[in-house]
Parts: C-alpha cells; structure tokens; sequence
C-alpha cells in the first residue's frame, strides 16, 4: 500500500478513536483503542516495534521502540501531551532515519479537535 494512502487510512482511524473516546485518557489507552481499530480495518502493523541503528559500525539492536509501525512501511507515534513540541518531531525524524522509512505520523490525542494533533513528517532519505 502507497504511503499516502496508508496515513489517509491511519488518520481516520485516529479520528474514530478520538470521536469515541475524546481527549484526556493517557497514552496507553489510546494505543490500545488505535490497535483495536487498526484491527477492525485489516491495517497491518506491529506495536513496540524495535528499531536499531548502526554506531561506528557497532549495531544497537533496540535503541528505540516505536508506538506502531504500520504495514512495515509507516511510524505511528502518539501522544496524549498538552501540545506537540518541535522536538516531539525531530525525535519521530531521527527514528525515520535509522529505520529507512520514509513517512510517519505524530498523533496528539489530547487536543479538542484532533486535526490540530496531526503531523506528518517525512524522511527525504
């Protein structure tokens, strides 16, 4: 699946999360209703998948466990924070560079509307 295409679909599975359970939960439970509803639409993904990366030539195996990554292609991190920082950005940046994907998506559940929580952020590799 296009990646694009992919994050269309992820977004609205956020958004159906969101409108069912609101803002104000913590993290795990909207990762919990997010892999429900990944689940409910046939969306192929893996949670507390662990990304390493290369140091100087010494591998380090689990530096990092993303929230979800979907279809092997996508990193989906979320959020239950009073705003998304720049460095809540940055941070989803270097995980897309050492695991090569091109495109993830930062979602912060704990907004009114949650268009204003999503941010899509590309690695030009």
């Amino acid at each position: 699946m296009e990646e694009n295409l992919l994050s269309d679909q992820i977004i609205g599975a956020a958004i159906e999360v969101h409108r069912s359970v609101g803002p104000g939960l913590l993290e795990p439970t909207y990762q919990a209703c997010m892999a429900r509803e990944l689940d409910l639409r046939g969306i192929a993904y893996r949670r507390e998948a662990p990304l390493g990366v290369t140091y100087k030539g010494v591998a380090i195996r689990e530096a990092y466990r993303a929230d979800f990554l979907v279809d092997g292609r996508l990193l989906l991190e979320l959020k239950a924070i009073s705003k998304i920082e720049d460095n809540h950005k940055a941070r989803l940046l270097t995980y897309l560079r050492w695991s090569g994907i091109k495109l993830g998506l930062l979602i912060n559940f704990n907004e009114r509307l949650l268009r204003e929580g999503i941010r899509r952020v590309v690695n030009h590799l």
